[in-house]
């Protein structure tokens, strides 16, 4: 065949070869793109259909806060002895909360707690008249989605009363999951549960009454006298006890989610509590993290979990990190964890603690104990979660080590 007619035929296919490489590239193209299509399309209906849905594999799919698993597996791990609150002895397995009746019913339901027994149940009637109709000279404080009244119940003990403003799909998990762990959760240093009642719309939680307002109130009030130093290190110390055994004593273990200074309740002696335990999260051993939605306090939020909605309970650490830089400090949380950040490695080098102390505690402090509390909070404020200690080992290793006081 003569070369000319072979240059002829090619340049007369070429066309036809490249329309045929176009058409067989797109449809590669659009293959794929059908493909991403319908996993995304299955991922989101499993998000959905999934009774687990909570542990969505992309935490951008998560709409809603996620809906408490069904759990029967409870095994109850109590703090030593000198932290807990006693309970009756129990030889059954563990029951999870159940309610009966239904939801219109004008008896309130009953509440089975973890430990066997069974909390008590109120009447509607009964807390309004503990309250005196919820009246505002009663009210303790109120949140996003609830007030809280001090009411003295018949047999003459003073409750703090837990009233949801209103009632839907999301207030009615949150009451449900407080319910939950306050039931399940026995510490000196957590709030305890009473009761509850739900009737006609009415969903009431009953906790113990802690007198002494919150540490916000004495840290930020400045109508207040100063918090004592020795008051600020009990707290501090208080504090860690309760994340402690939240952390490492409770199974399935229990990551708060919001540590504050207003959450943080004191009796009449400084001791205190952790309360509201609305957007906590059970974590298990088998999980590196939970993808949620982000909740929580602003300054308080850890970097990871404020960015990705990633969370663990080294993201409790870095709120409870920020929680000592307030008792140290006195300032107000939002801005204080980069605020602070060098100048407690500076403190640190060079064992100087003035430019970071509260002013108006002056000198007096112990300087050991709050050598030992900045360097909490500089491990507890690391951006890397891996790189902060554990709540048991910093009651070990930064606070219980400090000097005894006669």
């Amino acid at each position: 065949m003569p070369e000319w007619l072979r240059y002829a035929g090619f340049f007369l296919g070429l066309p036809f070869t490249l329309a045929s490489v176009a058409i067989t590239m797109a449809i590669a193209v659009f293959s794929f793109i059908f493909m991403l299509l319908a996993v995304m399309c299955l991922l989101y209906l499993y998000s959905i259909l999934s009774p687990e849905y909570n542990l969505h594999l992309f935490s951008f799919l998560a709409a809603s806060e996620p809906v408490i698993e069904n759990r029967r597996d409870y095994q109850h791990h109590y703090p030593p002895p000198d932290d807990v609150i006693r309970m009756a002895p129990q030889l059954s397995p563990p029951l999870p909360i159940t309610t009966n009746g239904s939801m219109n019913s004008s008896s309130p339901k009953s509440l089975t707690v973890s430990a066997g027994l069974t909390k008590r149940s109120f009447t509607y009637q009964e807390l309004v008249i503990a309250t005196n109709n919820f009246s505002a000279a009663n009210l303790l404080g109120e949140g996003g989605f609830s007030h809280v009244y001090k009411g003295t119940l018949s047999n003459g003990t003073e409750a703090a009363i837990k009233r949801l403003k209103d009632t839907s799909k999301q207030t009615d998990v949150e009451f449900m999951k407080e319910a939950d762990i306050l039931s399940l959760v026995h510490h000196r240093n957590l709030v305890s549960l009473i009761g509850c009642c739900i009737s006609e719309g009415n969903w009431l939680l009953v906790c113990e009454y802690v007198p002494n307002k919150t540490l916000k109130f004495h840290l930020h009030d400045r109508d207040q006298a100063t918090l004592a130093w020795k008051d600020r290190f009990r707290i501090a110390l208080d504090s860690a006890k309760g994340l402690a055994y939240l952390h490492e004593d409770c199974q399935p273990r229990v990551i708060h989610r919001d540590i504050k200074a207003a959450n943080i309740l004191l009796d009449r002696s400084f001791r205190a509590k952790i309360a509201d335990f609305g957007i906590a999260k059970y974590f298990s051993d088998e999980k590196t993290h939970i993808s949620t939605v982000v909740k929580g306090t602003y300054g308080y939020l850890s970097p990871e979990y404020a960015s990705t909605g990633q969370l663990t309970d080294k993201s409790d650490v870095f709120s409870y990190g920020v929680l000592l830089l307030e008792l140290i400090t006195g300032r107000s949380p939002i801005g204080l964890a980069d605020w602070a950040r060098l100048l407690l490695k500076q403190a640190l080098e060079h064992g100087k603690y003035d430019v970071l102390v509260d002013p108006l505690l002056r000198s007096y402090y112990n300087p050991i104990e709050l050598g030992r509390m900045v360097a909490c909070a500089y491990a507890c404020l690391h951006h890397l979660a891996s790189l902060r200690p554990s709540m048991s080992q910093i009651l070990k290793s930064s606070i219980e080590d400090s000097p005894k006081r006669s």
